[in-house]
């Protein structure tokens, strides 16, 4: 839908009139709108125009107490229960390292910002909820029957700007971070060495930029003893053993302006459709798994002997949700983490050429 046919505010209040149960996210993209302008069609009616100031409000909800923090993709939802604590600000990059809550922000992608007030039965539930420049949602923060509201409003007071408008302004999608680079890619052997010198995850992003490849194009190319691939059904007996042995895992799911991280041992887990759904006391997740089409085992040198994760990837290349098993700096990767990532079906190496 281009911008002369785009529904209005009122056109879009009476979208969701009409269509109670749909989620906004899918109405919105019935409409042909972004979910940020979906939003902002309720403001001055539910809904407050806010800072994205990612720093500013990482330093305003410690004081909020419990709150669900929210972060997503287009085929995973990752919702964790907690505190807003051992917060980290920067410019480039922001962290939230509490034991609950343990996020990466990217403060950059951060562009449209909403507090957002719904009444449900005698109920209002309250919100904050951010958006990239697309108006795609980077991070969204849902008060809960302890917050403090006090603390609360006191920050959309704070994060509150002058325009109110019922409209944003929102850009076309971008190229997908993944899509492949333009110029020489690296051989074979450039990447092996540098992979094989690695003394840090943290340094892989850094080694596809300097190689001008992108992720995917690097585990094709590396090798097996670095990285394969699994077969179709690995992704749903990784959670089967994972809960089966009580393995505490790191489990990440991110978009362009936040990743968000679960750290510990899953209790229950319950497919549902297409989905996969985590429904523990502080941790949900839910998972598309028909949006998988591709999941690898990955080796990654560090000072503290190699490290394995397990990476799942939609039809466009884009990274869905990836897995550790848990461990602190320092540590070795533990054993039974590692076992079943080695262990789970691959598929055979003639298929994967």
């Amino acid at each position: 839908m281009n911008a002369a046919v785009r529904p209005d505010a009122p056109e879009i209040r009476q979208a969701r009139a009409d269509n109670p149960k749909m989620r906004e996210r899918d109405l919105a993209r019935q409409l042909g709108i972004s979910e940020a302008e979906f939003v902002a069609a309720w403001c001055g009616e539910g809904a407050l125009r806010v800072s994205p100031d990612a720093n500013e409000l990482l330093i305003g909800l410690e004081a909020v107490g419990e709150v669900m923090a929210l972060t997503r993709n287009e085929s995973a939802v990752h919702e964790k229960i907690g505190i807003y604590d051992k917060v980290v600000t920067g410019a480039h990059s922001a962290m939230v390292l509490g034991e609950q809550i343990d996020l990466r922000i990217f403060p950059k992608v951060w562009a449209h910002g909403f507090a957002v007030e719904k009444r449900d039965g005698d109920e209002i539930r309250r919100s904050l909820q951010f958006f990239d420049a697309q108006g795609e949602a980077v991070h969204k923060v849902h008060l809960r029957p302890g917050s403090n509201l006090y603390a609360y409003q006191n920050l959309v007071s704070r994060l509150a700007i002058a325009d109110q408008s019922q409209k944003v302004a929102v850009k076309a999608m971008e190229v997908a971070i993944d899509a492949a680079p333009a110029g020489a890619v690296a051989s074979m052997e450039e990447l092996r060495d540098l992979w094989s010198r690695l003394t840090d995850t943290h340094q892989f992003f850094g080694m596809l930029k300097a190689l001008n490849l992108t992720r995917l194009q690097a585990l094709d190319m590396v090798g097996q003893d670095y990285a394969w691939l699994l077969d179709a059904d690995a992704v749903s007996a990784m959670f089967s053993h994972s809960v089966q042995e009580q393995i505490p895992i790191m489990c990440f799911v991110g978009n362009r302006g936040c990743i968000q991280i679960h750290k510990g041992p899953l209790q229950n887990v319950q497919p549902m459709g297409p989905w996969l759904n985590v429904m523990d006391k502080t941790f949900h997740l839910h998972l598309r798994m028909d949006h998988i089409r591709q999941a690898w085992v990955v080796r990654k040198p560090t000072k503290d002997g190699h490290v394995t994760s397990i990476e799942a990837y939609d039809a466009a290349g884009e990274m869905v949700i990836q897995f550790f098993g848990a461990r602190h700096e320092g540590e070795a990767e533990r054993g039974d983490w590692r076992f079943i990532a080695e262990n789970l079906p691959r598929v055979p190496q003639s298929s994967a050429a």
